[in-house]
């Protein structure tokens, strides 16, 4: 769309563009130009390309009246008397860029390609964005145990408010999941979603990761950070194994929590923050209250609404579900045509107990599909843990003492990671073994 009353200039640019294959349709001023997009004529138009001094609207007063009526295109203005304010006024309104006229034919060409890569880009992140959406929208978690549509229910419901919510249940159970389906099907969706295992980072680098430092605040401090509460204004901050946060920074997430603001390391004065707190945790905080490791008060600010996971052995109607599901999604990934479960197999998940609830589960059929040489998944290629009656006498160790204690370890270890999200120093805890001792024996098991 061209806007400008000069009859020479709309020509000019016409031919101008045209050659350079775009399709260009010209208004005399901007009224008109406002009236096609009221009418809808102008949804068709990518670009809008228009001049400044004009009589009954001027270019600014068209700006004006493009951002009331929320127009997508992208705006380029034009003008011979241009000047840094004016330039400076129309950015302000919404245009991409500002052109002073004359201009050569190789700037304006230049402009529109740069403007066109930024709305290639600008589509596919809205294209990402709406597959995302779409992707963790709560209404699409594959489930028909009535403890788990509960639950559903209840995240539609707080999904649109910035109440702090605290997502229990075991590992493998989905907490990350349906913290996502809260982000996405709410206002927060506008904004990041944040992710951090409070388990995962060193104790004295947590708190520099979650609330940023500024340069100078300690040996490596180079330059100022940005923290994770800062990267996650406007959306959310999921904050994983929110147990394991260590009883010094407890202090701090709940001056977060209480007035919505953080203190960088090193920093004097406190920056304002607008993000959501989801937390999920595999511990029972109330107990770690009991026992001095957790703060009450900042359980309570955690815990105003509670989403409780049921684990994978209280749902046995989605065991057959799931695996559906995941066994149409590895073929596709893998470009099989396995198309389903053979009874017996079927029959061997239902009867398993899934320690590592949906985690495990896909796990187990993801190694099945790779295995797989029939039609559909059998009960030989799901791995022996996720068999009926597995026990040690069906590890393929034959009676061998020392190949089963070697097996019966490796197990074990996989289970203790598997348990604490790979958190190798708690997980040598679960074991009673040295933290060291864990480290040479997950390199010897490759795990």
């Amino acid at each position: 769309m061209i806007v400008d009353d000069e009859e020479s200039m709309r020509h000019m640019l016409s031919i101008m563009l045209e050659r350079e294959g775009y399709e260009c349709t010209a208004f005399a001023d901007p009224v008109a130009a406002l009236g096609a997009l009221d009418s809808g004529v102008a949804g068709e138009f990518d670009f809008i390309l228009s001049d400044i001094k004009m009589p009954k609207l001027d270019g600014l007063g068209f700006l004006t009246e493009l951002k009331k009526r929320e127009a997508v295109q992208t705006v380029i203005m034009m003008s011979a008397y241009g000047t840094m304010d004016s330039a400076i006024e129309c950015m302000k309104l919404g245009a991409y860029d500002y052109v002073s006229k004359p201009f050569k034919t190789d700037e304006i060409v230049m402009v529109l390609r740069k403007a066109t890569e930024r709305e290639s880009l600008r589509r596919e992140n809205r294209r990402l964005r709406r597959e995302v959406t779409a992707r963790y929208d709560s209404k699409k978690i594959i489930t028909e145990d009535p403890a788990m549509q509960e639950v559903l229910k209840l995240v539609e419901k707080v999904a649109g408010y910035s109440t702090t919510v605290l997502v229990t249940g075991e590992s493998g159970t989905g907490k990350e999941l349906i913290a996502r389906a809260l982000h996405y099907s709410g206002d927060h969706a506008k904004g990041p979603f944040v992710a951090l295992n409070c388990g995962a980072i060193p104790a004295p680098l947590l708190e520099s990761e979650l609330f940023g430092h500024v340069k100078g605040a300690f040996t490596d401090a180079h330059k100022n950070k940005e923290g994770l509460f800062e990267e996650a204004s406007g959306g959310t901050i999921f904050l994983d194994e929110i147990g394991e946060l260590p009883f010094e920074l407890q202090v701090k997430l709940l001056r977060v929590l209480q007035e919505g603001e953080i203190r960088r390391v090193g920093a004097t004065k406190p920056i304002k923050v607008e993000a959501r707190v989801v937390a999920a945790t595999i511990k029972d905080l109330r107990a770690e209250v009991e026992k001095g490791t957790f703060r009450e008060d900042l359980y309570y600010r955690l815990n105003v609404m509670e989403v409780a996971l049921p684990p994978l052995r209280d749902r046995a109607s989605d065991i057959e579900l799931l695996a559906n599901h995941f066994v149409a999604d590895y073929a596709e990934k893998f470009s099989k045509t396995i198309d389903g479960i053979t009874p017996e197999a079927l029959a061997a998940l239902k009867e398993y107990s899934w320690p590592g609830n949906i985690r495990e589960l896909e796990n187990a059929i993801e190694r099945a599909m790779i295995l797989e040489e029939g039609s559909n998944l059998s009960l030989a290629s799901l791995p022996l843990r996720a068999t009926s009656g597995a026990s040690v006498l069906d590890l393929g160790t034959g009676l061998s003492i020392k190949k089963a204690h070697l097996a019966v370890e490796r197990e074990l270890i996989r289970k203790a990671l598997e348990k604490t999200g790979n958190n190798r120093t708690r997980a040598a805890e679960l074991l009673e073994i040295s933290h060291r001792a864990l480290l040479y024996k997950i390199k010897e098991y490759g795990l």
